[in-house]
């Protein structure tokens, strides 16, 4: 099989992260596009607007879109800041790192987060859920997390939004690493607001993050006994920015120019998630052959997979020594499992064969300079599984 390898660049890493990902060059060329002034160019309003209603399409929702400046966290950010209030109780469904931390940010705004704690190995159970609810289900809103990044656990969110919305609970849902690598239908699975970002699944630069609102969410937020404690953070300024002609803060032109041309590339592609889909099974079953082992037990997300790392090695060690002698950067990890599970980020343009062979067979080579000897080879097994007909 013929395969084009990457033009080396020097001093810049092949980038195989889970976030941010490589950019494509006609997203790059957007970004330095000719500036207008947002504020008042009504031009600029419409675009915003329309790019903000294809997403709304490519989410499956009928709900309002925002896209806002700064990386994903600060559509969390808004989403907490804009639902808690004080005393008001916040189901925190954690089966993850960045699961457990919506119990950080909902404690800020006063509320009180109530963890509902699930297997870090697997999805969240839905039956096990069930059974909370059915002792305890007095929470304004819940929070969960679609595809836990550091572990690349995939939770149900067909299941488990329903259920909450069933209690008569809000859903506030962290797809930031699922987008355009797992399927999201934002209204059918009753998710009241979705949040996602830029630099993930769609490959284009970090800077941006987006989120739909239901209008069950619009009212609560409307329907608060005390003010939003934040400017930036308060989803209320942007409800009619179109109709009054005003943003609340001057958006970022240039990484809005370019996230159209990213999501324009996705909504363009025949098959996205098969190509996510097929890709990851690859590098599972690559890695699997090799001897080594999956952090998960199940539950997988397309888009990143994690890696224990070989007892005696250092996982920060090991990516470090990866970039400077093969010029490729996979990701470390945070918390309980730093230095102990790496991951491979195929999101986004990651997910090209050339690319994740290429990483396959820079991580083997690695290993093996620190004396791990694999039983196969893990780029051979990934290219045999992805000439294979599905």
């Amino acid at each position: 099989m013929l395969r084009q390898r990457r033009p080396k660049v020097p001093d810049v890493p092949l980038l195989m992260t889970p976030g941010p990902t490589q950019v494509r060059e006609n997203v790059r060329i957007a970004r330095a596009y000719e500036m207008t002034n947002p504020d008042i160019d009504f031009k600029f309003f419409k675009f915003y607007r329309k790019t903000c209603l294809k997403l709304a399409a490519f989410m499956n929702t009928e709900s309002q879109v925002l896209i806002l400046s700064g990386e994903g966290m600060v559509a969390l950010d808004s989403a907490c800041a804009s639902l808690a209030e004080p005393g008001d109780r916040v189901l925190i469904i954690d089966n993850g790192i960045f699961g457990e931390g919506f119990a950080d940010m909902v404690k800020v705004y006063g509320a009180e987060p109530v963890v509902f704690k699930g297997e870090r190995t697997r999805g969240i159970s839905y039956e096990n859920l069930r059974e909370f609810l059915e002792k305890d289900s007095d929470f304004k809103f819940a929070t969960i997390v679609h595809c836990d990044t550091p572990s690349g656990v995939l939770n149900d969110l067909k299941e488990i939004c329903p259920l909450l919305k069933s209690y008569g609970i809000l859903t506030v849902v962290d797809a930031v690493s699922s987008m355009v690598g797992e399927p999201l239908f934002t209204d059918d699975w009753a998710i009241d607001i979705c949040i996602g970002a830029s630099q993930k699944g769609f490959s284009a630069p970090p800077g941006l993050a987006f989120l739909s609102i239901s209008p069950d969410a619009w009212a609560a937020i409307e329907g608060r006994k005390t003010p939003i404690p934040s400017y930036y953070c308060n989803l209320l300024l942007w409800k009619n920015y179109f109709e009054d002609a005003w943003f609340p803060y001057t958006p970022p032109i240039g990484d809005i120019f370019a996230f159209k041309i990213a999501l324009d590339n996705v909504l363009k592609e025949e098959n996205a998630l098969r190509r996510h889909r097929k890709i990851a099974k690859a590098v599972r079953k690559a890695v699997i052959r090799s001897g080594l082992s999956l952090y998960l037990r199940s539950d997988y997300c397309s888009t990143v997979t994690a890696v224990n790392v070989p007892e005696g090695i250092d996982g920060e060690a090991l990516i470090q020594k990866m970039k400077d002698e093969h010029g490729i950067l996979i990701g470390g990890n945070f918390g309980y499992l730093k230095g102990k599970v790496i991951r491979i980020g195929h999101m986004g343009e990651n997910a090209r064969l050339e690319y994740v062979s290429e990483t396959l067979k820079a991580l083997q080579l690695t290993l093996e300079s620190e004396g791990i000897f694999l039983r196969a080879d893990m780029e051979s097994v990934f290219l045999e599984e992805m000439v294979k007909k599905r």
